[in-house]
């Protein structure tokens, strides 16, 4: 059996896994942000609760494993960044654990069971409050002991200008330490970073989404401008990598006519000549009963090492 983890900085949620088509909840429960033995505790809870031998313990977290010192940065639960934590579980809970980038973990349970079963290179990508990606080649994780690689939200990528008429856009430091990553203004943030950059006004996301569908012409130009940056970094990866389809995930995921946009522009800026959707979204999540594409992926990872 598989233990496997969805680590968010409010909560926990844990499933259990006999194979890939057994993966079932066992729960959640408050994240111990700031105390490592409250944390260790709540998962060997979980790890209890399931019953059974547990050969693999599998984590998807927001934050990436420097993979010569096996060091976790994770700036949103305190008491494990800077850890070698993958070690230091594995230490304490006495099975073999594994570490994973949330967006890496979205783009195996897509690679595996969504919309990307059937194609050799996957390049899941997030649009959630920043940007995040994953790349999966034959069924594998490309860099699995590092939440490096896929990470197209971040570098100076994002251009000067953009839009029709183009507008310009400012160099925006990011918590990354760089400027001009496209997480500064891609995700559901970045969206209403760019309202109140143009039109002086805050407005959420969701908001935003419903007025461009309604056809207000403030929230159009903010679409336009935001499709313009986000699909030429975009298909410069698809490019690199080779991938024949990018699944997205987080909360812009859901807005249809958005992704559909973004996979026009794209389309139109890679080498590759697509008569078909290449940026989809992702659709792991409503084949497996709700449980949430990262808890699915650190599953199937660890079903793998197993």
């Amino acid at each position: 059996m598989i233990v496997c983890f969805d680590i968010g900085g409010t909560a926990i949620r844990a499933a259990a896994a006999q194979d890939r088509d057994s993966i079932a909840a066992l729960g959640r429960m408050a994240t111990p942000a700031h105390d490592f033995d409250a944390f260790v505790a709540a998962l060997a809870g979980f790890v209890a609760a399931a019953g059974g031998r547990v050969r693999r313990v599998a984590l998807s977290i927001a934050g990436v494993t420097d993979p010569e010192t096996g060091r976790l940065t994770c700036a949103n639960i305190p008491c494990i960044d800077g850890r070698p934590l993958a070690a230091d579980l594995g230490e304490r809970l006495g099975i073999p654990v594994i570490v994973a980038n949330d967006a890496d973990c979205f783009a195996v349970a897509e690679a595996g069971l969504g919309a990307g079963r059937g194609h050799r290179i996957v390049f899941g990508i997030i649009l959630g409050t920043g940007v995040g990606g994953g790349l999966v080649v034959d069924g594998r994780l490309v860099n699995s002991d590092g939440g490096f690689a896929g990470e197209w939200g971040h570098g100076p990528a994002v251009a000067a200008s953009a839009g029709t008429p183009p507008v310009e856009i400012p160099s925006l430091a990011c918590p990354c330490g760089q400027s001009r990553c496209v997480d500064t203004l891609g995700g559901a943030r970045g969206m209403e970073r760019l309202h109140r950059m143009l039109h002086a006004a805050d407005l959420s996301s969701e908001a935003i989404v419903s007025a461009w569908q309604a056809g207000d012409a403030r929230a159009t130009r903010i679409i336009d401008i935001l499709v313009d940056l986000l699909a030429s970094p975009l298909a410069l990866a698809v490019n690199i990598t080779g991938a024949s389809i990018v699944p997205v995930g987080g909360g812009l995921s859901h807005a249809a006519p958005l992704i559909a946009a973004l996979d026009a522009c794209v389309r139109a800026r890679i080498l590759r000549r697509l008569e078909r959707p290449l940026v989809v979204p992702g659709t792991c999540q409503a084949a497996a009963a709700g449980l949430e594409p990262g808890l699915i992926g650190a599953a199937l990872m660890a079903l793998d090492a197993a």
